[in-house]
């Protein structure tokens, strides 16, 4: 499978105790969502314009409207900005709906409607960034690209000492160069749709299961002391009771002041 790449090294036992008990876990507790039943870019598109700051179970029966709506992206290129609004807007953040439009136009008028397959043709339709266009190349073409959402962000973090919650642009890239050496090759689709799960269910941003985590015995925020090298001053109370509450035995880290 063609890997998209962002260059990394990653620790050998570190990267297999990962990929390895991510994708078990996954196997069986990852959700059971709709746009996992499908390989369709357009479709795969669709969902991730329409989870933009939404949840799961706001997004799950617009998703299944949108496309009742509007079965193709011929469909939806020819359809009225106005008729794809009144289906988005209700989910808030507006320019969503105008996205999905534009995009349709694009890929319709310069494509011949046919989703392209490559990082940079994707990255030139409206709202479509990295991580959108690594969504639609692992999940709809098969593509070893890397994707990096909020929840995935932490989890990469967390587990490989890089203090996420750094804006600097050299801190986002060597994220997102772990983020493309971590995807097992040929397996992108389970793999990817493991991280997102994880990072939504487990390692979550105020009460991470961290004793139910499948990777933690490689992880650097319960293996390295204060992680004082990697600067995680904006972790350090949600460390204190990641710590607490495994002596504790309770399963849940207390929840940060």
């Amino acid at each position: 499978m063609k890997r998209i790449k962002y260059h990394a090294a990653v620790d050998t036992n570190l990267l297999h105790i990962f990929q390895s008990g991510i994708q078990e876990w996954y196997r069986q507790e990852g959700r059971n969502l709709p746009w996992r039943h499908t390989t369709d870019p357009y479709h795969i598109l669709v969902s991730e314009i329409l989870l933009h700051q939404t949840t799961v179970k706001t997004v799950e029966p617009v998703y299944r409207r949108f496309l009742e709506r509007f079965p193709s992206v011929t469909d939806l290129a020819r359809s009225s900005l106005e008729e794809v609004k009144a289906i988005t807007d209700p989910l808030g953040y507006k320019i969503r709906g105008k996205w999905l439009h534009d995009i349709a136009g694009v890929v319709v008028n310069e494509f011949d409607g046919t989703f392209p397959n490559s990082l940079e043709e994707l990255l030139r339709l409206p709202g479509v960034g990295r991580y959108t266009a690594g969504a639609i190349l692992s999940f709809a073409y098969g593509y070893d690209a890397p994707i990096l959402d909020t929840n995935v962000n932490r989890l990469i973090g967390r587990y490989f000492a890089i203090n996420y919650k750094n804006p600097q642009a050299e801190v986002k890239h060597q994220l997102w160069s772990v983020a493309e050496a971590i995807v097992p090759s040929g397996q992108a689709r389970e793999f990817n749709n493991a991280l997102m799960d994880m990072g939504a269910l487990i390692c979550t941003a105020r009460k991470p299961k961290c004793l139910v985590c499948p990777v933690a015995t490689g992880c650097a925020m319960l293996t390295i002391p204060n992680q004082k090298h990697a600067n995680f001053a904006a972790e350090e109370r949600v460390q204190y009771r990641i710590r607490s509450a495994l002596e504790k035995g309770t399963g849940h880290a207390l929840e940060p002041d």
